[in-house]
């Protein structure tokens, strides 16, 4: 059981990934690809975005330890660092490479480790977190397309498309894209839920995850918590956005195509795979030739765009493992190593 586990957390989404992947640059002329960086690119503009994407992580674990530090409050000896909180988000991010959706389960156990913060308290807290983000994202969506209306219904009155003459269109392959997307979401909520039937078996455990859930309630100050959710998004925004500018066959697209290609990206990495690799290439390459962009174009965009922001976040992980490598860690309290807890949550 242990070893399917480990063939289906790191492997399957790889596996995908690269599939996708691979269906998509096939044939691709790579000389043309390393000349399109070295030569056509302004680099000035994917640099300026930098900081946004640095910031973006930042807002993150600023808001965190706002989440925490209700469930830690009275207890004596307890003391939460913002440099920590900082450092466990840039190192989820990096794990999430390695293993998508572990980044949750990592900077809990980072926080357990260096601040003796309650593994389960902090998940909790995480939940909370997703939760706020999901909805954001979800009234960000349909603001996008109340906007973009007019700019779908243009696309289609041209085009004569309707439902059936794209489901006609489809070809073998794209048809086995979706169905892989459909199944690698299936078995995601599989291991969702079957970690919450796990949790919902030890009752102090699941106690101790309420109690972050509801962690929220007792922020002392909600426009501060609400500017750094507003701050993390639209510093993803920009973080993207910014590298539009970076070619000349994207700099000339309006905001309105940076907002849907961002949107429609920011959705398609539920799929579990390394950062989104394949699910978000295909999404945000499908829009932008919906916007005019050239189909050769639009390929060389996404694999640039994603390669070297995916490069961003491996650089900050790394940053965090040595900043933490000297970071004091906290005493061990009585709930058990932190090791044997991440084990515990991710089997």
């Amino acid at each position: 059981m242990k070893i399917s586990s480990i063939i289906l957390k790191i492997l399957m989404p790889l596996v995908l990934g690269g599939a996708i992947l691979y269906w998509m640059y096939r044939g691709e002329d790579w000389q043309q690809i390393r000349h399109v960086m070295t030569d056509e690119m302004d680099w000035t503009w994917m640099l300026l975005s930098f900081p946004f994407g640095i910031l973006a992580q930042m807002f993150r674990g600023w808001r965190w330890k706002q989440s925490l530090e209700p469930i830690i409050r009275g207890e004596k000896g307890k003391r939460l660092r913002t440099s920590v909180c900082i450092n466990a988000v840039f190192t989820s991010y990096a794990a999430s490479l390695l293993i998508p959706r572990v980044g949750e389960f990592t900077r809990c156990g980072v926080l357990k480790r260096y601040d003796n913060i309650s593994f389960p308290k902090a998940l909790g807290t995480v939940v909370t977190e997703r939760a706020i983000d999901s909805l954001l994202v979800m009234g960000i969506t349909a603001i996008v397309l109340l906007l973009e209306m007019s700019t779908f219904g243009m696309f289609f009155r041209k085009t004569g498309t309707n439902l059936h003459t794209i489901l006609n269109s489809f070809s073998w392959a794209g048809y086995l894209v979706v169905a892989i997307c459909v199944v690698a979401i299936l078995i995601l909520l599989h291991f969702l839920l079957r970690k919450l039937s796990i949790y919902n078996k030890v009752k102090a455990t699941f106690s101790n995850i309420w109690q972050g859930v509801m962690s929220l309630r007792n922020v002392r100050n909600i426009p501060l918590f609400v500017f750094f959710t507003l701050g993390i998004w639209v510093s993803y925004f920009l973080h993207y956005y910014l590298t539009f500018f970076c070619f000349d066959f994207t700099s000339h697209l309006g905001i309105g195509c940076a907002l849907v290609t961002f949107i429609v990206g920011s959705i398609a990495v539920i799929v579990p795979t390394p950062n989104g690799a394949g699910p978000w290439h295909f999404a945000v390459k499908t829009m932008l030739i919906l916007y005019g962009v050239v189909d050769e174009h639009a390929l060389y965009f996404v694999l640039i765009v994603h390669t070297v922001q995916t490069m961003l976040v491996i650089a900050l992980g790394i940053y965090a493992w040595v900043a933490l490598l000297f970071t004091k860690i906290s005493a061990r309290n009585e709930e058990g190593g932190t090791r044997n807890e991440i084990t515990a949550a991710t089997d």
